[in-house]
């Protein structure tokens, strides 16, 4: 190549760290750029372009700025003829993917050039640069087994590890170890309220229990946001399902690599804050799995079966299926997991199907929903939100004493800058009033979102209107129309356990309150879904397509609306 094709040829600086921490060091990625600077220089190549890539790792492809280099590199404008690195390390520590990416390239017309590592371009340096490749991975290996060794103990330990706190916590220094600073997990306040409400509108503290969905909407409503931004499903979802919450928080839980969850007796636990009980944790966790349409398809709902979806086996907690004996004839509930997984899992029961719906309706009929015990059940829970207000209004008045000392702060600094007592370029004086700020913000936050919770106000139930409510229950569950008596018992049951010797009735007390409050049954309207699958002559629902889509054509062709296409 002659000196003025050697001069023409432009260069790309592809420079990069691993980790978030090594870029704010300011050392590697500068030190890299500068040796490239010099590499150019010395051989009189021309630098167009320089792609620096902090905090990311290179055992995979997901680099934004790797990513735009290719893309240019690959495009037909073709900016640079070279991509330079410091070494092949910084370009790829996976093998495989380094010789496609490489391939892709060479195909483009551009090569890659590591400054520290020369390779000839034949059989034998293809062969170096590969094994040295090779060296990279296992290095890059071995480094993330003993980051992982060392993190692990620093959780069994009680240490948060990563940046990123859970929503309703911060990250909080405890102690330093030589240079490195140990973390643990704090309460942030107004976040860990918005966590409670949560918990608090699942469990239907302030009226009928919400789903995610209706939980998200309420949230949206309301003006409260997930760190700035709108709550979606999966924000909730996250934090009615994580353990954090009720005390206990797990690390490792799964490969970092390939996203696979680990085994339970992998995970390390490390207890933190908690921001509800456990009882109430494990509550939701039973509500969500009543929920999930995964457990009770819409089909199983909408059955004309009494009990199908919440009837469960007291041995081992498998639902009660529909059986039946003498084509028909006799209809049971019988265990799900003996049937699916035979007898060394669950010894099985069988109940008949009649004698259970029966016994299940006389009970609720003559001895729940009896003015007498409705009224013993809504005392107590009355009692329990009477206990949840008085808290809620302690905390209302806490958030609104911050909310006051916040803004004397701001108010006696600003009285501070007037008198010349402090100067107004001083820069502690910016930070003190950026906490200040902060610290108003988060106690006007925090008073609103207790006001907003507040202001449904405890329900009013008389004994009228249990009597209304219990002869109203009464004559729903006595219906002769099962889908109604089905739609209704489901509002107020939600698992039937049966045992050998009982059967135990489990259902939200907030649903028997609501209806008090209100004397009247809530609509079950859109509460029993149902669903019939539709049958398309398309190949992706009917394995018979060809014909019934022939079918359908000459009906189209012949028929009284068929119209020229």
């Amino acid at each position: 190549m002659s000196h003025l094709d050697q001069v023409h040829r432009r260069v790309a600086i592809y420079a990069r760290v691993s980790t978030a921490r090594q870029a704010e060091g300011e050392l590697s990625i500068p030190d890299q750029i500068k040796q490239g600077e010099d590499y150019c220089a010395a051989r009189g190549l021309r630098l167009v372009e320089t792609y620096v890539e902090p905090g990311a790792s290179a055992t995979d492809d997901r680099r934004p700025e790797f990513q735009r280099m290719i893309d240019a590199a690959t495009s037909p404008a073709q900016p640079f003829d070279i991509v330079l690195v410091h070494s092949m390390s910084r370009f790829f520590r996976e093998q495989f993917l380094s010789e496609m990416y490489l391939r892709k390239l060479r195909k483009a017309g551009v090569e890659l050039i590591s400054m520290t590592q020369e390779f000839r371009d034949d059989t034998t340096g293809n062969l170096i640069r590969q094994i040295v490749g090779s060296f990279d991975e296992y290095q890059s290996r071995e480094n993330a087994k003993h980051t992982l060794r060392a993190m692990r103990e620093n959780a069994r330990q009680g240490f948060w590890n990563g940046s990123c706190a859970p929503f309703g916590y911060r990250a909080v220094a405890a102690e330093k170890r030589g240079q490195k600073v140990k973390k643990v997990l704090a309460i942030d306040e107004a976040e860990s309220a918005v966590v409670c409400r949560i918990y608090d509108l699942a469990l239907g503290m302030t009226g009928l229990p919400l789903g995610v969905k209706a939980i998200v909407n309420r949230l949206n409503q309301e003006g409260v946001t997930h760190r700035g931004k709108p709550f979606h499903i999966s924000n909730v979802h996250r934090i009615l399902t994580s353990p954090t919450y009720a005390g206990v928080h797990h690390f490792d839980r799964r490969e970092a690599r390939t996203g696979k969850a680990k085994a339970p007796e992998q995970w390390i636990a490390t207890a933190v804050p908690a921001l509800i009980s456990v009882e109430a944790f494990e509550q939701v966790q039973a509500s969500l799995r009543a929920r999930s349409p995964k457990r009770t398809p819409p089909r199983v709902v909408g059955s004309p079966t009494l009990l199908t979806g919440i009837a469960v086996c007291g041995t081992c907690g498998s639902g009660m299926t529909l059986r039946t004996g003498k084509s028909g004839r006799y209809r049971y509930y019988a265990c799900a997991g003996a049937a699916q997984k035979g007898k060394t899992c669950c010894p099985g029961r069988s109940v008949s199907m009649p004698a259970l719906d029966a016994a299940v309706l006389e009970h609720l009929a003559e001895r729940l929903f009896t003015p007498d015990r409705l009224q013993i059940v809504l005392d107590a829970y009355l009692a329990r939100s009477a206990e949840a207000d008085v808290s809620r209004r302690e905390q209302l008045a806490q958030a609104r004493r911050a909310l006051t000392e916040a803004q004397g702060r701001l108010s006696r600094l600003l009285e501070l800058v007037e008198q010349g007592l402090i100067d107004v370029n001083d820069p502690a004086l910016k930070e003190r009033m950026d906490v200040g700020k902060l610290a108003r913000q988060a106690a006007a936050d925090r008073a609103a979102l207790l006001e907003a919770a507040g202001a449904t106000g405890s329900p009013t139930i008389t004994p009228a209107a249990i009597d209304h409510m219990a002869t109203m229950l009464r004559q729903v569950l006595r219906s002769d129309d099962p889908g109604f008596r089905k739609a209704y018992l489901r509002l107020f049951v939600d698992q039937v356990v049966v045992g050998d010797r009982e059967i135990r009735l489990r259902g939200p007390k907030a649903a028997l309150a609501n209806a008090a409050t209100h004397s009247t049954l809530p609509p079950t309207a859109g509460a029993v879904p149902s669903f019939v699958r539709n049958w398309y002559p398309v190949r992706d629902s009917n394995s018979c397509y060809r014909r019934e889509r022939a079918v359908s054509w000459a009906s189209r062709r012949t028929g009284p609306k068929a119209r020229a296409f």
